[in-house]
């Protein structure tokens, strides 16, 4: 695992990443040298032709971003790859339209290295996907790795890592008390907590994961110590959850390890974000004004409630401030129910409702919250006072996502999909505490970057 803009990446999805565009840089390179009539290095050298095929390879990869391409290497259907790799090449052919609609002749490729760039591509990506995925599951993974105790959050650890082996980790087995035999599925039980010094011995694992919940008197201090010391990474589960999942649990976590490692975030990093909120809120206002003025219009000739919904909202250290949005429900929906959650598919929305929240125009008001200084572009999603109170009551550090401003998007928006369960609350929670424990502003590009995927698949939290 390699960390990236403050989320753990498998070394194999970069690794796809770079080849993908070397493959494709090298397929309309191609094409350029065996269509143009020109010297090729003439094209390359002085005409820009690096800049443009560079252009055309990041249009493909955008494509295969936007269809999950980069998420999950794992062939499901060869016929579905073999479409979402042309559905990407064809993309690639719109954008060149586009430059040259806009002009930009120094951007885009000739129609016959298009073509050609395309086909050879088509025949080659799909094929080398393929190998890829196959490769990369029957290779043995990179990191063999010794699991001490069978708590939950290791259980669920080791059912993900064996449902990605592009991970490159495997669980080579577990040393715990347990009087089953096999205490983790899958994993093989090589003896008791006592053992763990002759397992390493014997099995020469990279990393030791423990997770044994009562620890008392239990835990070999003097082994792992000595292990350590030899040259052996011992880790939390904890940590270990997090940098697979990119989420802190709630499960198992105790306050010391919110004191002692660092979750409230750096006061310069939080001025910073403030600052960059601010001007791409502004810019954002001047951008889509055009836009905004339709919708308010649309809205008005659809319905005689106001445009604009304004609702309480819980900010930054539990601070109370009106929500802007446009009004995507019926006017009173709440009258008769009170305060509930939007439920999928929810009745009180309107046609035109549906289609804002789909594409997630409803909430381009927040801009002017994020100007007043009551919210930024990304972080926790600001919840109505009637949930927080009840929530606090029933998730421990619940509290705690307050310490910061709340945003129009943020990490759990983008990687949990919507619901309006306790269980989603508190999966939403831990995807918050992340983004609290790990604020940056690479971690804030990356969001927003990602934000733009899940408004055009209408995926996240609603």
């Amino acid at each position: 695992m390699i960390r990236i803009f403050r989320v753990f990446v498998p070394g194999s999805i970069l690794a796809l990443l770079v080849s993908d565009a070397i493959l494709l840089y090298t397929c309309y390179s191609l094409a350029a040298v065996l269509t143009l009539d020109a010297d090729p290095q003439v094209f390359f050298r002085y005409d820009g032709g690096w800049l443009r095929v560079a252009i055309v390879t990041l249009t493909v990869m955008a494509g295969f971003y936007f269809q999950d391409l980069y998420t999950d290497i794992r062939i499901h259907s060869k016929i579905l790859l073999i479409q979402q790799a042309g559905i990407s090449l064809g993309a690639a052919f719109l954008f060149q339209a586009l430059l040259v609609y806009l002009g930009r002749q120094d951007w885009f490729v000739s129609t016959g290295t298009m073509i050609a760039g395309s086909a050879i591509g088509f025949a080659l990506l799909p094929t080398w996907r393929m190998l890829y995925a196959r490769a990369v599951s029957n290779s043995a993974a990179s990191e063999r790795v010794l699991l001490l105790g069978s708590s939950r959050l290791i259980q669920e650890v080791c059912a993900h890592w064996a449902e990605h082996p592009e991970n490159g980790v495997a669980a080579i087995g577990c040393v715990d008390d347990s009087a089953d035999d096999s205490p983790i599925p899958g994993v093989p039980l090589m003896g008791g907590i006592a053992d763990v010094g002759c397992v390493v011995e014997r099995e020469h694992p990279a990393r030791i994961v423990v997770g044994i919940l009562e620890r008392r008197n239990r835990l070999p201090v003097d082994q792992l110590l000595d292990l350590r010391l030899g040259g052996i990474q011992v880790e939390e589960a904890a940590d270990t959850y997090e940098s697979t999942f990119c989420r802190v649990s709630t499960r198992e976590l105790r306050p010391a390890q919110l004191i002692f490692t660092g979750l409230g975030p750096n006061s310069k990093r939080v001025v910073f974000q403030s600052v960059c909120s601010f001007a791409i809120a502004l810019a954002g206002l001047i951008l889509a004004a055009p836009l905004m003025l339709f919708i308010a219009i649309l809205l008005k000739l659809t319905s005689r409630a106001p445009v604009l919904y304004r609702q309480q909202r819980i900010g930054k250290n539990g601070a109370s401030f009106t929500l802007y949005k446009f009004r995507s429900m019926i006017h009173h929906a709440e009258s008769k129910s009170g305060a509930v959650w939007a439920a999928k598919d929810d009745p009180r929305i309107t046609p035109i409702g549906k289609w804002l929240r789909a594409l997630r125009l409803d909430e381009l008001p927040q801009l002017f919250n994020v100007l007043k200084g009551d919210m930024s572009i990304v972080g926790p999603r600001p919840e109505r006072p009637e949930f927080v109170r009840e929530l606090e009551k029933r998730v421990p550090f619940y509290k705690q996502r307050h310490c910061i401003k709340p945003g129009i998007t943020g990490w759990a928006q983008i990687n949990h999909k919507y619901g309006n369960t306790m269980e989603d609350a508190v999966a939403k929670l831990e995807y918050d505490l992340y983004y609290i424990k790990n604020l940056s502003l690479a971690l804030d590009a990356l969001i927003m970057f990602h934000t733009a995927k899940v408004m055009l698949l209408s995926r996240g939290s609603q």
